[in-house]
């Protein structure tokens, strides 16, 4: 007989600021270990080679991933030109001699300027990106080939911050999808020098910033202590921009059916609007969402995600069980 699986203990979503030469999946496999539970996700992987913000959700929070799919990212990154490598980064091969240019910084300027805006980009062949089910780098590592196509993403920055000799500095705000090492080596091929990404920090996911951030020894320190749940945010505490009501305990009932249900206007209350330090000016890229509510119980517990079907009457989308 199947084991009812238990609940975690805690849910909600942790920041942390990864270290280099770490992979995201490495991350997990040691929160889960401090934390003694397994069900933690995260938004969005980090290569090897990059440091700073990554997101995990704990808990029930990992059902809330859909909704950050469009969470704007911004990075600080670091381009060192005068030669490409075969994976657009510092870990790669390098294709050709170094040139070690002097740089041009009206020129960086002018051609980053170009890749604002939607833009088609191709990946690195050394990514997860998938070809037939298997990621893309499994087949470069083999030498085979790999066959990816460009794909559209969307920059709103790409900002020259600063030139130290044939390295020049970057900062980056994106949408979802957007490979920092391929601005990178498509900067340098404009260039005409090559160019490969050295350096690379995300300093926000949307609302989740650097200054939230845990590292590792922090979090373990944390919990020798007993006070690892103080470093969590919580689950209430998660989607703040969306508006919010609280219902009464007939409407709970039926929307934990799936059921739609009304609510008068002077029920529901605006979102948050995120300004926290670091964080992009919007917090989503991409396409029109519908309008969507967070609903908690009277005892302010968040029990579902709904989305607007006609004025003030909603279709919940995802429902959460509530925790005794």
């Amino acid at each position: 007989m199947p084991r009812t699986p238990v609940p975690a203990p805690i849910d909600g979503a942790l920041v942390i600021n990864k270290p280099r030469g770490k992979t995201s999946h490495d991350i997990v496999e040691s929160v889960r270990r401090i934390a003694g539970f397994r069900q933690i996700g995260h938004l969005g992987t980090l290569d090897p080679l990059a440091t700073g913000v990554l997101v995990l959700l704990l808990g029930r929070a990992t059902r809330l991933m859909r909704f950050y799919a469009s969470r704007r990212k911004r990075y600080t990154c670091a381009a060192r030109f005068g030669f490409a490598t075969d994976t657009y980064d510092a870990e790669g091969e390098a294709l050709e001699p170094d040139t070690a240019p002097t740089l041009d910084r009206e020129k960086i300027e002018l051609l980053a300027a170009e890749f604002r805006g939607r833009i088609r980009q191709m990946p690195p062949a050394f990514s997860a990106k998938k070809i037939h089910g298997r990621p893309a780098h499994e087949l470069a590592r083999k030498n085979k080939p790999v066959e990816l196509k460009a794909v559209e993403v969307e920059v709103f920055e790409f900002q020259l911050t600063a030139i130290e000799g044939s390295v020049a500095r970057f900062s980056v705000e994106c949408g979802s999808g957007t490979y920092i090492r391929s601005l990178a080596h498509d900067l340098g091929q404009r260039y005409g020098t090559g160019a490969h990404l050295a350096e690379i920090v995300r300093t926000a996911v949307g609302e989740f910033t650097l200054d939230q951030a845990s590292t590792l020894e922090e979090l373990q320190e944390a919990g020798r202590a007993g006070k690892f749940a103080e470093r969590v945010i919580r689950l209430e505490g998660m989607l703040p921009e969306l508006p919010r009501a609280t219902v009464l305990p007939i409407v709970e009932r039926r929307i934990q059916h799936g059921a739609k249900f009304t609510l008068p206007l002077a029920q529901i209350h605006a979102g948050q609007v995120v300004s926290a330090q670091g964080a992009p000016a919007e917090l989503n890229a991409g396409e029109w969402q519908p309008a969507r509510l967070r609903v908690f119980n009277q005892q302010q517990q968040l029990i579902a995600i709904a989305e607007a079907v006609v004025p003030r009457t909603y279709q919940p989308v995802l429902v959460l069980d509530v925790k005794a």
